[in-house]
């Protein structure tokens, strides 16, 4: 694996809050407090961060930085990405996938039509969905699809070794 893939990003560092170095942070964990589950931090400046302190603050956090202890020194971390190393990720249980696990998977039907390549995962909020591009517009004149990642009823089954999601999905839809 490179050295690239080790990374996972979980968050962003917002703008300075205050004059004594907290910062806003905006998590990408599905509970946005556990970001700070994780330590040490990756900032995409290249260097490693411990968290001294931090604190909800109305719908959002901020976070005390070990090292950043003015707002200039907040200011210059404003807009970094926050990463973790891979293997601090929990384990998941059989049939749960992390989103950057299906990024890049084969998509295929049922009945062995492959729809693309999965470009990326969101949530709408009533389920996560998968948006699949095909290389070129295909023989339904379709360049993408969305699919909602709904397992048993759409998605049948996620092979991880053979890199395919096999869903039950009209082609033509």
């Amino acid at each position: 694996m490179s050295q690239a893939s080790d990374k996972v990003i979980v968050g962003k560092i917002g703008a300075p809050y205050g004059v004594k170095g907290w910062v806003k942070i905006n998590s990408f964990t599905d509970v946005p407090e556990g970001i700070f589950d994780y330590s040490p931090w990756q900032l995409s400046d290249g260097k490693e961060y411990q968290i001294d302190q931090w604190r909800p603050h109305g719908k959002s956090l901020v976070a005390k930085i070990v090292g950043v202890e003015s707002r200039d020194d907040a200011e210059r971390i404003k807009n970094l990405d926050i990463a973790i190393n891979e293997n601090q990720l929990p384990e998941l249980d059989e049939g749960e996938f992390y989103w950057r696990e299906l990024t890049g998977m084969q998509v295929v039907t049922t009945q062995g039509y492959n729809l693309g390549v999965v470009k990326d995962v969101f949530n709408t909020g009533a389920n996560d969905v998968l948006q699949v591009r095909a290389k070129v517009n295909d023989a339904f004149g379709q360049k993408e699809r969305l699919l909602p990642f709904v397992m048993d009823s759409v998605i049948k089954s996620v092979n991880k070794v053979e890199s395919v999601i096999t869903v039950d999905w009209d082609p033509g839809f």
